[in-house]
């Protein structure tokens, strides 16, 4: 009869390629059940729902266990629990990784890039939530068109809005009429994004996706320096002017101490709707080189597209209106890396402790 021992032996051959360890070492091999006429059972339990190597992980796991003599079957469940970040004794208790979306300046698609980020991370099976930090530009609430508003719990707590998919979402955007501006100074966007973060019962997440205003102000400053953020993900369109200011936030969050999860190019093409040629309207490759210069991970370009702004203005998202759609298959690639990227930075600070 085949043995435990003799299974576990074959899947310590199997590396997880981003993580760099064996899949027994990392305690992803879980509830292994051999019976006597050959039948092996067990559970891959990955880092996150959208492991971006999942096929990968499941073909070598099958293909090891298999190798082992006198294996007849084999039957793989697959299961996800996501990676911790931050420690669960910090202000946000249920909260397991926080990730800021970041850019140099206004105009590059940033808050729509969080609204899809949020709904393509839920739409694979985490648990999501979506804060507006961008305090005078809270566009998020019409962007993903809120079901279910904020309602009080007590004097000092605050249940947040509910979106599609069961994202959970907070923003100033919640409690103002659309035309109403936003006239304070920094102290009070300070203090607001504060609030947000410790007076909102924001329950269980795998994932908080914070919208950050563009550029390198209050907001930003207050937030890496309140919270343990896992990492920030920059976004930029493609011309050397855009990019240049993206680099200058790109660099700050480094001298805060901030992990980048890397950039993302939009507006990156337009292609035709006709003919599907391709044109690269405001440049090409020059966000790719400077990732490779600044070292740090290129998660991908998105295309300029008309459908992206019709779903923010109907507030339905596209992985919620067309999820098969290839736009919403782009989108779910580059989400997949960002929580590949946020799997690698919480095992790295797991394995500093």
């Amino acid at each position: 009869m085949v043995s435990e021992d003799e299974i576990l032996s074959a899947l310590r051959k199997v590396i997880d390629p981003e993580l760099n360890q064996d899949v027994v070492s990392l305690g992803m091999i879980k509830d292994v059940r051999v019976s006597e006429d050959g039948k092996v059972e067990l559970t891959l339990e990955l880092t996150t729902p959208a492991c971006p190597m999942r096929n990968v992980l499941e073909k070598a796991v099958k293909d090891a266990v298999s190798s082992v003599p006198g294996v007849k079957e084999v039957k793989l469940n697959v299961t996800a629990r996501v990676t911790r970040s931050i420690k669960s004794s910090s202000m946000l208790k249920g909260v397991k990784n926080i990730i800021a979306i970041a850019s140099g300046k206004g105009g590059v698609g940033k808050s729509t890039f969080a609204v899809n980020l949020a709904t393509s991370l839920a739409a694979i099976g985490a648990e999501v939530g979506l804060l507006d930090a961008d305090i005078y530009g809270p566009t998020i609430p019409r962007m993903l068109g809120v079901l279910k508003y904020p309602e009080y719990i007590g004097e000092d707590k605050i249940t947040p809005g509910i979106s599609h998919l069961g994202i959970k979402v907070m923003s100033l955007g919640l409690f103002l009429p659309d035309e109403q501006p936003v006239i304070w100074r920094g102290p009070l966007v300070s203090g607001a994004i504060k609030q947000f973060l410790t007076q909102v019962d924001w329950g269980e997440l795998d994932y908080l996706v914070v919208d950050l205003p563009p550029g390198t102000g209050d907001a930003s400053l207050t937030l890496a320096q309140t919270i343990p953020l896992t990492g920030v993900v920059i976004i930029t369109t493609p011309q050397e002017a855009a990019l240049k200011i993206a680099v200058k936030a790109l660099n700050m969050f480094r001298k805060l101490g901030v992990e980048i999860i890397g950039m993302v190019e939009n507006m990156s093409y337009f292609t035709c709707p006709n003919c599907g040629h391709k044109t690269y309207i405001f440049g090409h490759g020059a966000v790719e080189n400077a990732c490779k210069r600044l070292e740090v991970p290129f998660l991908g370009g998105l295309p300029l597209a008309p459908e992206i702004r019709e779903r923010s203005d109907t507030g339905v998202p596209l992985l919620v209106d067309s999820p098969d759609s290839e736009l919403s298959l782009i989108m779910k690639e580059i989400a997949k890396k960002v929580a590949g990227r946020v799997s690698v930075i919480a095992r790295n600070k797991k394995d500093q402790k």
